[in-house]
């Protein structure tokens, strides 16, 4: 992504509601300094800050991530999947190696789930750290292998496998190999 839609769209929302980074970061329980860096782009978002800022500005996930509104059904073709942001990691700053999002239902309002065909890039070996939100996760993997941190369990899939889990326990999304894997991931975050 070369422009900073997120991080001009978190300011333009911000300071809609008259928030000041710091009475923001306050209120999404984010640091100051996480807030600042997504504002100017100079950080990659993630996931896990993404929706604790949305929840704080009373704003759903896909309002970050998307560009045009609809509200009947949302028909994607093949081919016409377009990568919505290049998030650092599903779960928080940067450990489980970078991620490809490409929305599927880009222009659904009032949506609940966010589809996306992630590509997961390997990450450096030894960055295991954890991460929870509120919420609920489906991934299917479409190709390689990804293995998944979740609490205290190390589960591995491949090509045609599936995990369904609840959010708030801790959990890492990361490549299995040095070579990257596609999944298929639907993203439940209440509002």
């Amino acid at each position: 992504m070369t422009e900073n839609r997120i991080g001009a769209k978190l300011t333009t929302l911000r300071e809609a509601l008259g928030l000041s980074v710091e009475q923001l970061a306050e209120r999404s329980g984010t640091d100051v300094g996480t807030v600042t860096q997504l504002e100017s782009g100079s950080i990659a978002p993630s996931l896990a800050p993404l929706i604790k800022l949305t929840r704080a500005l009373g704003v759903r996930l896909g309002t970050l991530l998307d560009d045009d509104t609809n509200v009947g059904p949302v028909v994607t073709r093949k081919g016409e999947v377009e990568q919505v942001a290049r998030l650092k990691s599903l779960e928080t700053s940067s450990d489980g190696g970078v991620l490809d999002f490409f929305s599927l239902a880009p222009g659904k309002t009032s949506r609940h789930m966010e589809p996306f065909v992630i590509t997961v890039n390997p990450a450096d070996v030894g960055n295991h750290k954890l991460s929870s939100h509120e919420g609920e996760e489906f991934i299917y993997v479409l190709e390689g292998r990804i293995e998944i941190e979740y609490g205290k369990d190390l589960v591995l899939l491949d090509a045609g496998d599936t995990i369904y889990y609840d959010s708030i326990v801790p959990h890492q999304v990361r490549a299995a190999a040095s070579a990257p894997a596609r999944i298929l991931a639907v993203v439940y975050a209440p509002a």
